[in-house]
């Protein structure tokens, strides 16, 4: 017997307007006006901005300025790339960059509103009709629990930093909601071209992030069509996996083909794939468990519920399919040794649309717990992030203030009219949310997760309103590599260096300079980045000085030395070749 007992009443569907705002409040925060980050997102855009203004050879061998970056693969810097070369002179390339994510979260959000919506209006998924009628239609059904599914999947907590970098995560994450999409379509009719469609997302998914996840997802999917009594097996073997593999054919193939650099990216890249395969355990098992829990919030809970008020109707596509996915993904993520939260990203597309189903049946004092908690913790983070930048504009307190600005020595705090109004405004608006959630105790299915939602899109609103300069100054590495331009003297031929992949792309791009490339050696120049918790009390050498590094060799003396203001740990050092004497 179906567990959904429904009026209709229960099923009014959210304005468009306010889906799309909610979209708008949730990604924009973020992409504008910031730079390049420290970590993937600096990394990635090096490669993309590397791609963008270099030769088919840079397209083909993913690099940032010469350091070769085989991992993951091609696509999603294909993808930021693009952006670069159509819009970089108009908007800046870090941000053209961001508009690649800006528009694989909408294809994210727009596969997870789709699919919910379909499975939702299935019959199997219907509520019990009423004795006296006046149960909701299905496609009233499936709409309000689309949007339920779009509101849990925004209100997840690990979707909110991988959204808005610059690196392979919105397309990842897109590309697995879509081919979520595409498996229910296929599910519903069998039709050669859903599966032709399924097959070439499973190729670009492999260009993506490497083929362990697409691998994984085909052969769940021939799993599932066994478990439900479908025989998909040969259509998904005969046609979807060869689609999948002639894509990633084309860049195998044009990279045998063309050897860009007289190199390959393939082997390494083969290697990296390997890695992501070992013997499951506890580990990552407690992994899970730590990180998990908090980073698929609030969508976890309800998925749960579904699955345990669904019990009966296990078979059914609306509960197999998703419940199948997180299944999958749980596995791979437990047979992974690298403990990074990327891993954890594909459990929260099929999580979401299974969070949906659990809306109707779950308990009114479990929704209560829920929205209770969201007011709490949301709005207390907000009055935080409220009273320290107070704190910083007024220097009072003097405490809280001396405080926050330690967090980011040398910055200079500066009141952006615009900013304050638009995070006012906000704020405004979560007050009204919540005074309507509270006072009016609406029936409609989507109430348990909009303060959830809400709350999320309200602090990060703020962070990347009010606090963005700050965060920028801190995380960025604009200032330090303007000034060790300005110590170079012009002409030289490379710059050599040991710095990490975010490091070398913020300093090829903020300061202009020209690192070795794949074919190029013995550089007049010489950057290095140590770490002060590593390397014994550092002094600075006088220019006249010289240093020998023991992977370049020759005599160097320093030029220059310089760190960020608010890292005191991490710093580089500049060399200069010294000219061998000749010999008599």
């Amino acid at each position: 017997m179906k567990p959904v007992r429904l009026p209709a009443a229960a099923t009014i569907a959210l304005p468009r307007w306010s889906i799309i705002a909610l979209c708008l409040l949730y990604i924009l925060p973020g992409l504008i006006a910031r730079d390049p980050w420290k970590g993937s997102d600096g990394a990635s855009f090096g490669i993309m901005w590397t791609m963008a203004h270099g030769t088919l050879e840079d397209w083909l061998w993913p690099h940032i300025v010469g350091l070769p970056m085989p991992e993951e693969g091609p696509l999603a810097f294909w993808f930021g790339a693009v952006f670069i070369k159509f819009f970089g002179g108009w908007v800046g390339d870090p941000f053209a960059a961001r508009i690649s994510s800006g528009l694989a979260f909408a294809i994210s959000a727009l596969a997870v509103w789709h699919s919910t919506f379909l499975l939702g209006r299935r019959t199997e998924a219907q509520p019990l009709k009423l004795a006296f009628g006046g149960q909701p239609e299905p496609t009233d059904f499936g709409r309000t629990l689309a949007d339920g599914a779009l509101l849990i999947f925004l209100g997840c907590f690990g979707l909110l930093l991988p959204s808005h970098t610059t690196s392979t995560a919105p397309l990842f994450l897109a590309l697995i909601s879509t081919t979520l999409y595409l498996s229910l379509r296929f599910f519903e009719s069998s039709q050669k071209k859903w599966a032709l469609g399924l097959g070439l997302t499973l190729g670009l998914l492999t260009l993506t992030r490497g083929w362990p996840v697409p691998a994984a997802m085909i052969v769940t999917l021939i799993l599932l069509s066994a478990y439900r009594k479908q025989k998909f097996a040969a259509v998904l073997s005969l046609i979807s996996l060869p689609a999948a593999l002639a894509v990633v054919a084309i860049w195998i193939g044009l990279v045998q083909t063309l050897h860009p650099f007289s190199s390959s990216p393939l082997e390494a890249w083969k290697e990296w794939n390997l890695q992501q395969f070992a013997i499951p355990s506890v580990d990552n098992l407690i992994y899970f468990l730590r990180y998990g829990i908090w980073f698929s919030w609030p969508a976890w809970p309800f998925a749960a519920w579904a699955i345990y008020a669904w019990r009966k109707q296990e078979r059914t596509l609306h509960i197999s399919l998703p419940a199948g996915m997180v299944l999958c993904f749980f596995i791979l993520l437990l047979a992974n040794p690298s403990h990074e939260e990327s891993n954890l990203l594909p459990l929260l597309p099929p999580l979401a649309i299974l969070a949906a189903f659990g809306l109707p049946t779950m308990k009114r004092s479990a929704i209560n717990a829920v929205d209770w908690f969201a007011v709490m913790i949301m709005t207390g983070a907000a009055g935080l992030f409220w009273f320290a930048w107070l704190a910083s504009q007024t220097g009072w307190p003097i405490r809280t203030s001396h405080k926050v600005l330690s967090w980011a020595p040398g910055f200079l705090p500066s009141f952006n009219l615009l900013s304050f109004i638009l995070a006012l405004a906000v704020t405004i608006i979560w007050f009204r949310i919540v005074y309507w959630r509270i006072s009016r105790q609406p029936s409609v299915l989507w109430r348990a997760v909009v303060l959830s939602t809400g709350g999320v899109i309200l602090c990060w609103f703020l962070l990347m309103s009010l606090w963005l300069p700050l965060i920028n100054h801190r995380v960025s590495y604009a200032e330090v590599a303007k000034d060790m331009s300005s110590k170079i003297e012009q002409p030289y031929r490379c710059i050599d260096s040991t710095v990490g992949a975010a490091q070398r792309a913020s300093f090829a791009y903020f300061a202009d300079v020209h690192f070795a490339g794949f074919n190029e050696q013995n550089c007049e120049l010489l950057l290095t980045q140590k770490n002060r918790r590593t390397q014994t009390k550092h002094t600075i050498k006088p220019a006249n000085k010289t240093h020998q590094e023991a992977h370049f060799p020759g005599e160097w003396e320093v030029i220059w030395e310089g760190q960020r203001a608010a890292d005191q740990d991490e710093f580089f050092t500049l060399y200069r070749k010294r000219a061998q004497a000749p010999l008599k």
